[in-house]
């Protein structure tokens, strides 16, 4: 499957996964599409929380964060799809 229908399908997921779940796609996406973090932490929870999870993927490589994300998709869309 291409990545960018991927994408679409974790965006469409028919449950809503909890925070947990949703920080590690967070932190991958944000590191496929920006790569590595630039900003300083942001002083809210919510902030903080996506901070981490992107910070957590700090060095991967594009390919390798697209392959971390794709994996995390087949093993949470069964659930959440």
């Amino acid at each position: 499957m291409d990545f960018n229908a991927i994408l679409e399908k974790t965006k469409a997921f028919s449950k809503k996964p909890p925070t947990e779940v949703y920080l590690e796609f967070y932190g991958l996406y944000k590191q496929i599409h920006e790569g590595d973090i630039t900003i300083e932490k942001p002083a809210d929870a919510e902030g903080a929380a996506k901070y981490d999870a992107w910070l957590s993927r700090k060095g991967l490589s594009v390919d390798a964060a697209k392959a971390a994300y794709t994996a995390l998709y087949e093993k949470y869309d069964p659930i959440y799809g």
